[in-house]
């Protein structure tokens, strides 16, 4: 099966493949490759004061709202104005944290000019404890600029911890509470559907298109519909959109994690060639030419996008009161701190007989000529080198999750 490659700069691309000039062909591959990685995805999340706007903008950055960088927080409005907050590690993800939309100085009414609406890709409508009529009408001027939202019903940790004091320790509806219209037994699903049930009327009373409604915690967005939402946000991205959101996910999902991987296979080809074609120097008893300077870059970063590094892993275990030696030891590749150009240049030895094989491919994939003949070995040791590589990482990352999950019957 032959490698995906991804669209842009692709006729450029088999142009110069055709011509045999595989210089050419390696700077069409650092465009197209350039070009991806420039691509900013702005998130806006916004909706009324004190519902909990700056500590999601935090979550979804990976951060916590003590960290340094971290959207302030507090009891009373915090944020004035408009607030562009960078991801920590992928900068071209911005998320917005926008003024409440109840507060004196933000009026509804010049709220939508004031924010710059235009800007942002899509947001993010948070509300807590009910939707308001501020909700309904920012979700309709949003409707009205054709923008995509997505409505966050947050802190239902806390709905749940004050209705299970309604029941008794072994789950059943104290006699004071009686009265109340609840079950007898404590149900957190039965509870969660309620609140999402009454969160959809409102907005379907109110003719709002986009009623889908998830529910988030105000300290973990791994428990309840925040990876349903993850997945969603995914989903209905733009491609190349989708990418930069992808490499920027830290709270990681199954289908995440798969989707990542296909992502970024399909710029395994790109860089093999741009390894092969620009900076390439002839590695000592190997038969194969290439950049291993950025090979240790490609590998490096594989690692980041799946949490397989020294700050991730800290944070995980944080975040899941989880040894880090716990999650380590189910890693069977080599984390980000240890890639460097010696351990390049034994993994492309490791491929190159492979490789030998894998050339007949190379010529089907386009006639080529000139010094394009020169990289039939390279370009598939390479190529199957970032492949293994990409497949052990993500299998890695995999297995990390199983153990951070254990035990969390919630996620």
């Amino acid at each position: 099966m032959l490698p995906k490659i991804p669209e842009e700069g692709m006729e450029a691309l088999k142009a110069a493949l055709e011509k045999g000039n595989l210089i050419e062909a390696a700077a069409k591959a650092k465009e197209a490759l350039e070009r991806v990685d420039k691509i900013t995805l702005k998130i806006a999340v916004t909706g009324e004061a004190g519902s909990g706007i700056s500590s999601f903008v935090n979550a979804i950055r990976g951060i916590k709202d003590t960290d340094d960088g971290a959207a302030a927080i507090g009891v009373i409005e915090t944020t004035a104005n408009p607030t562009s907050y960078p991801h920590p590690r992928y900068p071209d993800v911005i998320v917005c944290d926008l003024p409440g939309i109840n507060t004196p100085k933000f009026e509804p009414d010049k709220y939508f000019k004031q924010v710059k609406f235009s800007d942002y890709d899509f947001f993010i409508i948070i509300s807590s404890p009910r939707v308001t009529r501020h909700n309904i009408h920012l979700a309709q001027e949003i409707q009205k600029q054709g923008k995509k939202f997505y409505f966050v019903r947050s802190k239902v940790d806390v709905d749940l911890t004050n209705e299970k004091g309604r029941y008794d320790e072994k789950g059943i509806l104290k006699r004071s509470s009686a009265p109340v219209n609840r079950p007898r037994q404590y149900r957190e699903r039965a509870i969660l559907d309620t609140i999402r049930e009454k969160c959809i009327k409102d907005l379907e009373e109110a003719k709002v298109a986009s009623s889908r409604v998830f529910l988030v915690s105000k300290w973990d967005l791994g428990k309840y519909d925040f990876p349903t939402l993850q997945e969603t946000l995914v989903a209905e991205l733009p491609s190349l959109k989708r990418r930069t959101l992808l490499r920027s996910l830290t709270k990681m999902i199954k289908e995440t994690l798969e989707k990542k991987k296909e992502q970024l296979q399909t710029e395994i080809w790109l860089k093999s060639l741009l390894s092969c074609g620009v900076a390439a120097v002839p590695l000592p008893g190997l038969s194969t030419v290439c950049d291993v300077a950025m090979l240790v870059t490609s590998l490096k970063g594989f690692c980041s996008d799946f949490g397989l590094d020294e700050n991730s892993l800290t944070t995980l275990a944080r975040q899941t009161n989880k040894p880090i030696a716990e999650l380590k030891a189910v890693i069977k590749s080599p984390l980000s701190e240890e890639i460097t150009k010696d351990l390049v240049m034994k993994l492309l030895t490791k491929c190159a007989a492979g490789a030998i094989k894998y050339s007949t491919y190379f010529f089907n994939f386009v006639p080529v000529v000139g010094s394009v003949v020169s990289a039939a070995v390279p370009l598939p040791t390479t190529k199957i080198m970032l492949q293994n590589f990409l497949d052990d990482v993500a299998a890695d990352a995999l297995r990390v999750l199983e153990v951070a999950m254990e035990g969390d019957v919630s996620k």
